[in-house]
């Protein structure tokens, strides 16, 4: 009976999701907040210039001698040329390339890191929960600056080892979230029964705890793109982070404050790209936060409704097949 009465919640919870969740949230991003379908058409024109990069730049990010070395913004060359005659607008659209691709990978690896962390941590509780999350603390004290600059300088520089240390770095700082989501849906009636009828735990964690913190990992996914991408630019501007001669943004600042009074243009254009690629992620990912806070009027709060009343319902079904025995 408990096995039917688990199925009968799953086949009805899943029959009462609606399909089209991404569509759904996307024209209520629309309607709702103006200002964070502002910051996504930003990332997502930031996202175009990264990936066709090399169809939209007109040199190579590494031609030197292209033009009159610290030229300023001309028509040949819209933001100028650096000390070695490099074109910048073609070294910004492959810096945005960078940036984007950093952003992405360190927001993948640490929601898969805070992910693993919370659910352990939140669903198994006690000792294992104690010694995770005291860890987690030990972690959080020490300053991120100081982290990255030390683990930047023992795996080296490059693309890769700065997505691998941001993606830790975050990855179990934001752990705390998984874990504060999963603690509240651990005492859930459907966490309950699927415990009632043996399922093990990586099923459980997999196919019930997981789908329902969903909107707490796209939370941590968002929030720590613009993150990520200011630490690489902070971490490349102090010297530890992505190599010449690619062009990294924070790479194009540092390397910009030398011939800062005589080119300007070397220090604006990148902190103005900078600026607008974060400003327009942090207006995302806010407007996400809000549409999927279920305490505010968010996208899974609908489905409180919906968990209500099979929750009546597997408590009418339990009530029944005890009167049934108690007549037996």
């Amino acid at each position: 009976m408990a096995e039917e009465t688990t199925s009968i919640y799953a086949g009805e919870l899943s029959a009462k999701k609606p399909r089209r969740f991404l569509t759904d949230l996307a024209v209520r991003l629309v309607k709702e907040k103006p200002l964070g379908t502002f910051g996504a058409a930003i990332v997502l024109i930031f996202l175009i210039v990264g990936i066709f990069a090399g169809l939209l730049a007109p040199y190579g990010y590494n031609d030197t001698m292209v033009g009159p070395a610290l030229s300023s913004p001309t028509w040949d060359y819209w933001m100028g040329t650096d000390r070695t005659g490099r074109d910048e607008l073609s070294r910004i659209i492959y810096g945005a390339q960078i940036s984007m691709f950093v952003g992405l990978g360190v927001s993948a690896l640490s929601t898969i890191i805070s992910g693993l962390i919370g659910l352990i941590s939140g669903y198994l509780g006690g000792k294992t929960d104690l010694i995770i999350q005291r860890f987690v603390d030990a972690w959080m004290c020490f300053p991120a600056l100081f982290i990255m600059i030390t683990l930047m300088s023992i795996v080296g520089q490059g693309i890769m080892p700065v997505i691998i240390v941001l993606g830790i770095l975050y990855g179990i700082t934001g752990s705390r979230t998984v874990r504060s989501a999963v603690v509240s849906i651990k005492g859930n009636v459907y966490l309950e029964a699927a415990r009632a009828i043996g399922a093990p735990t990586r099923t459980i964690l997999w196919k019930h705890v997981l789908p329902n913190i969903m909107a707490p990992l796209i939370i941590v996914f968002t929030s720590r793109m613009g993150a990520a991408i200011l630490a690489e630019a902070s971490i490349s501007f102090l010297g530890y982070g992505i190599p010449e001669p690619f062009p990294s943004w924070g790479g194009m600042l540092q390397r910009s404050t030398g011939s800062m009074l005589q080119a300007l243009h070397l220090a604006v254009f990148p902190g103005l790209c900078l600026s607008i690629v974060v400003w327009g992620i942090n207006m995302f990912g806010d407007a996400l936060r809000d549409l999927l806070d279920p305490r505010l009027r968010g996208g899974l709060g609908r489905y409180s409704g919906t968990k209500k009343k099979l929750s009546k319902r597997l408590t009418k079904v339990q009530t029944e097949r005890e009167q049934t025995e108690e007549s037996g």
